[in-house]
């Protein structure tokens, strides 16, 4: 069952893709009839219409859960307490401009499990590949290197039997690699899609995280120890070097994997990080570079793309 959303009456200022299915306001009574559970959690909106409360990370899941349900044909999708359960709206904007790069010029969009797509830190929701599954066919890699997120993943694929045999899970054993030890000899994938780790310590992502949260609620005053509203185990949220490290690294691997893979992508939370990112990506030489801006009305990020293949 698919939600459908009225129109919005106030545009926002990022627009989300125009194959986005979230690109109106939440149909709430449309989510509520797939997912009774979000009731609890539903409360009017002082301008009008219903909304939950977006500090809550028991709020933030349910809608989440309600949106699978509704306009994904899950049946079922949970997460271990405290994992990361990432904006919808946003991490589906992400798969539809990175199928974009798959199209040629004026081309169709390529679908069906022919096509395969990596993404680099599935994480216990699974979110990419249920998106990609459901919106274009494919089939798709998940690597993570947390075995307790990757059983949740699984626990999701075997529950559905939309996402059954089109997704597969693979740990990743070597902490210091990304790509080594997942992409083997025979694979070659369409894609990869990448959400790395922002932070550069758990101080800096409580840090974030209280900010985040006073902007959600600043009439509310804010515990010594705070919760995210979208929660995230730490290798979700932070390593050494933060965003900039990571992806980095993800770059100088990719030379190594060039002809197997047609696009690297990846999201930059930070347009801080881009001089860092191309000189990053000038030393491996890739044909082409793209950095393509992505807005969800506030928030602002951008997908970065990069190929060794010719146009």
């Amino acid at each position: 069952m698919k939600a459908r959303r009225p129109q919005n009456p106030a545009l926002p200022r990022g627009l989300p893709h125009p194959r986005n299915r979230h690109r109106d306001r939440y149909d709430f009574p449309a989510l509520l009839r797939a997912s009774p559970a979000l009731a609890p959690f539903v409360t009017a909106h002082p301008l009008g219409g219903d909304t939950i409360d977006f500090s809550s990370a028991p709020a933030v899941r349910a809608l989440n859960r309600a949106l699978l349900l509704a306009d994904y044909g899950l049946t079922q999708w949970d997460l271990p307490p405290g994992d990361l359960c990432p904006p919808i709206p946003g991490r589906a904007d992400y798969v539809h401009y990175a199928a974009d790069l798959l199209a040629a010029p004026a081309g169709p969009i390529p679908r069906g499990p022919d096509l395969t797509v990596l993404d680099v830190g599935v994480g216990a929701n699974c979110i990419y590949p249920i998106v990609g599954v459901h919106d274009y066919g494919w089939h798709f890699v998940g690597s993570d290197i947390d075995p307790v997120a990757l059983r949740s993943a699984q626990s999701i694929v075997a529950a559905n039997s939309t996402l059954t045999g089109r997704v597969t899970c693979r740990l990743q054993t070597n902490p210091a690699a990304i790509l080594a030890g997942i992409i083997r000899p025979s694979d070659h994938f369409a894609l990869t899609l990448c959400n790395p780790p922002f932070h550069v310590s758990l101080a800096a992502a409580t840090a974030g995280t209280r900010r985040k949260l006073a902007n959600l609620s600043p009439r509310q005053t804010l515990p010594r120890t705070t919760t995210q509203n979208f929660g995230g185990q730490p290798n979700e949220l932070w390593c050494p070097g933060g965003e900039a490290a990571f992806i980095a690294r993800l770059i100088a691997e990719s030379a190594t994997f060039a002809r197997q893979v047609r696009w690297f992508t990846t999201l930059v939370s930070s347009r801080g990080n881009l001089p860092t990112l191309t000189r990053a990506l000038d030393r491996v030489h890739p044909t082409t570079v793209r950095t393509i801006p992505m807005g969800q009305g506030q928030k602002q990020s951008r997908l970065l793309a990069w190929t060794f293949h010719s146009p």
